[in-house]
């Protein structure tokens, strides 16, 4: 029997209509619908308390970013997590826009993976979104018990109303035992989401395109090397990654690893185009500060070429004579128009006309924090042998610690977010002061139009002011979803 859709804007969001009958599920029907949907007035952050000798647990905190409230740029709740030593990182969702055909999916619990314990934490947002409650704990034990798998790290749903983590190794930190969980809609230990002998070399992130029957996953490294710090002895050891692994989706079969190679170490944050129909992505490779673009070939390969690169800095007073720029986070705007990039080390944000797929334009950049920033030891060689440091601007008569780090970007693409904080034990190596003074938030006006970016001077959260002491600020993510956590089927 033939079905009708067609969508329908019902307010400010798009709503399908299915033989004449709304049929809704979470999110949105499209990511060009979301971009219409409601200005963010809430966004929770990951804060992290691990490793930091406060001898206190990791929490969620609810910050106001409705720039007409009393209370905006400020935390207003905090959920401490129920135990010490999670090291909170990334977050997902239990159900999102890949759902949206499913009237009887809500988007409910935050997921929140535990980097160094293991543990997941299911997190209630929907009885009162201005002051989520813990609604369950995954503990580590059951996770490896049934599947081997441990530091959980990106989630995903599905539109199974599953959810998929990936998890960067054994218990013993050893890159050979990681995978992907799956746990049920209830948060149950399913097993895992890939087949047998078809584990990746190393985990990090993933993404999914459906109808292309694909997901692309990245490769961090060993956790028994990355929690100890970085060291480049490491790299030449073989216990970082340089490649993505290619999987049939939903089949869990290991089709194809793209090496990299020296122009693609440590690729992280993995992205596909939003438009579902679209067989093209990028990874960001923190290292070698790449931005790869990989694609699909008429032969329904895939290949990767570099898209961005981000040349390394001469430096003086540093722990080698050239500074990487360190990409660790980046994120495409809902039209597949924009990408952005956060340099860690090199202290800037870049936004990149990505129209031309192949062929990324810089159309804005401003420097938020880094390495050689003024005031700092660090100094950087300009060409002609003279040496410099860049000017950050105070912000609320604060001075900007660390470098940009995390960044999410609202629905219509004209203000971005950004923390500072990457992983407790690198943040305690390159940015000691982070672990006296604690993280910031801050927020990145955007033209969206012509390009452009410009910091907010009304927005400043000090996560050094907390009641408990100065804590780390790492993921963000909006109530009601966002460019990093919905994947459109």
């Amino acid at each position: 029997m033939a079905t009708d859709i067609e969508v329908q804007q019902n307010g400010k969001e798009a709503v399908a209509v299915v033989n004449g009958c709304c049929k809704k599920g979470p999110g949105y029907a499209s990511p060009l619908a979301a971009m219409d949907g409601p200005k963010e007035s809430l966004i929770y952050v990951t804060c992290i308390y691990t490793g930091m000798g406060r001898g206190k647990p990791d929490y969620l905190a609810t910050v106001d970013v409705d720039p007409n409230s009393p209370s905006y740029s400020k935390v207003i709740h905090r959920l401490p997590m129920p135990y010490e030593g999670d090291e909170l990182h990334h977050s997902g969702w239990n159900s999102c826009s890949s759902c949206y055909g499913d009237p009887s999916a809500a988007r409910r619990y935050l997921v929140l993976p535990s980097l160094i314990s293991g543990r997941i934490y299911a997190v209630d947002t929907q009885k009162d979104p201005k002051a989520p409650s813990l609604y369950k704990v995954v503990q580590p034990d059951d996770v490896v018990k049934k599947t081997g798998l441990a530091f959980p790290h990106t989630a995903h749903c599905l539109a199974s109303g599953e959810i998929m983590l990936s998890c960067l190794g054994d218990k013993d930190g050893n890159a050979e035992g990681n995978g992907f969980l799956l746990l049920d809609s209830d948060f149950n230990v399913k097993g895992r989401w890939e087949k047998p002998g078809h584990g990746p070399l190393f985990g990090y992130d993933f993404w999914y395109q459906p109808r292309h029957n694909t997901m692309i996953s990245s490769t961090w490294g060993a956790p028994s090397a990355f929690t100890k710090g970085f060291n480049l002895q490491d790299v030449a050891d073989g216990h970082y990654g340089r490649h993505l692994h290619v999987y049939t989706w939903p089949g869990g079969e290991l089709k194809q690893t793209l090496d990299l190679g020296n122009t693609g170490l440590l690729p992280l944050e993995v992205r596909f185009l939003h438009n579902p129909s679209e067989a093209i992505g990028y990874v960001g490779c923190a290292l070698t500060s790449n931005m790869v673009r990989f694609f699909k070939n008429p032969d329904d390969s895939w290949g990767h070429e570099v898209a961005i690169s981000v040349k390394p800095v001469k430096v003086q007073n540093w722990i080698l004579p050239e500074m990487p720029g360190l990409i660790t986070d980046f994120l495409i705007s809902l039209d597949d128009r924009f990408l952005y990039l956060a340099n860690w080390l090199h202290g800037d944000i870049r936004q990149y006309n990505i129209e031309d797929r192949a062929n990324p334009k810089l159309t804005g950049q401003v420097f938020v924090g880094g390495v050689f920033q003024k005031g700092n030891a660090v100094l950087a060689e300009a060409e002609d042998g003279s040496t410099y440091q860049v000017d950050v601007p105070e912000v609320q008569g604060h001075r900007l610690r660390g470098g940009p780090q995390m960044i999410q970007l609202s629905l219509d693409g004209k203000r971005l977010y950004v923390t500072n904080s990457l992983f407790s034990t690198w943040d305690r190596q390159f940015y000691p002061e982070m672990i006296e003074k604690g993280g910031h938030m801050l927020q990145i006006d955007v033209d969206s139009e012509k390009g452009g970016l410009a910091i907010n001077p009304r927005f400043f959260v000090d996560f050094g002011a907390e009641p408990d002491g100065p804590s780390l600020a790492h993921e963000m993510r909006y109530p009601g979803g966002d460019c990093t956590s919905d994947i459109w089927i």
